[in-house]
């Protein structure tokens, strides 16, 4: 079993994908069983009738924001040893988990009514919309990247995320054709069970058409730098807790401190995956750290 201490830097193949076209593909990141806990921990927070964080909309979409704080059964992809090292090689040891988002979608029925996903409502989109408003669209870097694991069945008509390969080097909006929900060279990536999709703030993406007859269940992980504002609420408790790693606390948002409590210098926060990154990766050609 991989443990961040057995990690492998990434192929330098994926980083240049990943440069190349905004997303990639990680094969068999997860394993069966832990996809089935997850599963069913997410139906059992779905079929509460908990409230805070909860995240539904018009479009029968409904999930909840920083599920690693509602059930320890996600707790284990902060850390996943077969992800982390990538996204350190493509923005830096100075990151930290933004946000933890279970998203259900139920699938369309035959002749069903849909509010998005139509023409005058496509539904393609750029992550951090607020940072291409504020500073412009030309202006944005690469500031986070989203690790998409589905947990329901991965077939052709399940909606899964599609992307527009490419489009995260572009300045402008995408465009749809008249008539159409989708823009030229979309495509679905080639998912299975076990693995996850990652993509970037600028990479244009879109949630596919489910008309599979049954739910469609993701996770979507968001690790971004530290100096940028969490997504979900603040959980105190989860950095109260002994049972955490070092590597854990700072995903998990512990700010820059001394042990004793007191401001440390800006950036002091890193040192636990900078450090794991360095001995991971002692190439500095290869480092991004």
């Amino acid at each position: 079993m991989t443990t961040l201490d057995t990690a492998s830097p990434p192929d330098l193949k994926v980083p240049d994908a990943f440069e190349r076209e905004g997303f990639v593909v990680l094969r068999d990141v997860i394993t069966p069983e832990w996809r089935e806990q997850a599963a069913v921990a997410a139906t059992r927070l779905l079929a509460s009738d908990r409230t805070l964080a909860r995240d539904r909309s018009v479009d029968g979409k409904d999930g909840f924001r920083g599920i690693v704080a509602m059930d320890d059964t996600f707790l284990p992809l902060v850390t996943n040893p077969k992800v982390l090292p990538t996204l350190v090689a493509l923005l830096s040891a100075n990151l930290y988990l933004m946000s933890s988002n279970l998203i259900y979608m139920p699938s369309i029925p035959p002749g069903g009514t849909r509010t998005i996903r139509v023409p005058e409502r496509h539904g393609w989109h750029r992550d951090m919309s607020s940072t291409n408003r504020d500073l412009g669209t030309g202006a944005v870097p690469r500031m986070s990247i989203k690790a998409a694991y589905f947990l329901s069945d991965l077939t052709p008509d399940a909606g899964v995320t599609m992307v527009v390969p490419g489009s995260h080097i572009e300045t402008g909006p995408v465009t749809v054709p008249a008539g159409a929900i989708d823009p030229p060279g979309a495509i679905t990536p080639d998912l299975g069970p076990c693995d996850v999709l990652l993509f970037e703030n600028r990479t244009w993406h879109a949630g596919g058409l489910n008309t599979s007859g049954r739910p469609r269940l993701a996770v979507m992980m968001q690790y971004g730098y530290r100096w940028l504002a969490a997504v979900d609420d603040p959980a105190p408790e989860l950095l109260d807790r002994e049972d955490l790693t070092d590597i854990e606390r700072q995903l998990l948002g512990r700010p820059d401190r001394h042990p004793d409590g007191s401001i440390a210098h800006e950036g002091a926060g890193a040192a636990p995956l900078r450090t794991w990154w360095q001995h991971l990766n002692p190439d500095p050609a290869r480092s991004s750290g």
